[in-house]
């Protein structure tokens, strides 16, 4: 799995705070940090640089050759506005447990019988709901929900959930058959409204870009203005003057609007939070037409959601 220096960046900042709290003067060790979400010391040193060049961070010295972390000003109002605006923890559960179970099922279908890593997620793009990392307690978390339910199998010795796993008869199923969401396997069966969405050069929905798409869901939910949305802004993004990290937070949740809107059973609140989270990173980008317009489109797509 590709790692994202920007999304584990994020997670840093957020593990030192967990040890140390506010306080200046003391560090964590870099090293528990790259062992813990599986990185090797150079990238551990590399995500170091990073982090010191972005200004979140800074070097502690524990003991010779040991770098510790610790936070800068910067870094601790990130790590506040980062748990301010994090998805309530329902929407992130059910985000990291596709995230796993796709996972285990895309490397057994590459590589038969071999056991996917649920660590690598950790600091990847795709590891993100609305723009905001997950963290390596999260997969693991996902990972042990979805062996409890019987969708994946494997050995692991902590509380959580396995380091490495394989998809199981009723994984595979629910991949297949039921867009990879657990909790749409869990309730299979019911039945509901239902709308067809034509969505041409629809993009991210499956392996492969397809030409065209049609969707039905089950949820009762027109995602149309959702999609549309989501492709606007990964449209006009690079011309809003945003900062690095705050256009980096504008794509990702773009893309989760995506995701979501042309899944099977697009969830109402995780959609109205992520809309939400796109709506706010447009107003902070000012008056300009590009962003005027895609706060009109979020507003009106917000509208056609059933309070």
């Amino acid at each position: 799995m590709v790692r994202d220096h920007s999304t584990l960046y994020e997670l840093l900042m957020d593990w030192v705070h967990e040890k140390v709290g506010d306080h200046r003067y003391k560090g964590a060790s870099l090293k528990s940090f790259a062992e813990e979400h599986s990185l090797t010391s150079d990238d551990a040193t590399e995500l170091l640089k990073y982090g010191i060049t972005e200004g979140g961070v800074a070097q502690r010295w524990g003991t010779p050759g040991k770098p510790a972390v610790s936070l800068t000003p910067k870094g601790l109002d990130l790590v506040v506005e980062r748990r301010r605006c994090l998805a309530p923890s329902i929407e992130r559960n059910k985000a990291a447990r596709r995230l796993v179970l796709r996972r285990v099922w895309l490397v057994g279908e590459a590589r038969m019988n071999v056991s996917a890593s649920t660590k690598a997620l950790v600091g990847t793009p795709e590891a993100t709901v609305a723009g905001y990392a997950l963290s390596a307690r999260e997969i693991a978390r996902a990972a042990g929900y979805l062996k409890g339910k019987g969708l994946i199998t494997g050995y692991t010795e902590s509380s959580e959930g396995p380091d490495y796993a394989t998809i199981t008869a009723e994984g595979q199923d629910c991949m297949e058959n039921y867009n990879g969401d657990p909790d749409l396997y869990d309730k299979r069966g019911h039945t509901g409204a239902t709308y067809n969405t034509y969505l041409p050069n629809a993009h991210g929905v499956i392996v492969g870009e397809q030409q065209n798409f049609t969707q039905n869901n089950i949820t009762g939910i027109d995602p149309s203005a959702f999609i549309q949305l989501a492709d606007y802004v990964s449209q006009v993004s690079n011309t809003l003057g945003l900062s690095g990290g705050d256009h980096e937070q504008l794509r990702r949740a773009a893309h989760e609007l995506h995701d979501e809107a042309t899944s099977s059973t697009p969830q109402p609140s995780r959609i109205r939070l992520i809309t939400g989270q796109i709506k706010d990173r447009l107003l902070e980008a000012g008056t300009t037409m590009a962003a005027t317009v895609g706060v009109q489109m979020a507003e009106q797509a917000l509208a056609s959601l059933t309070p």
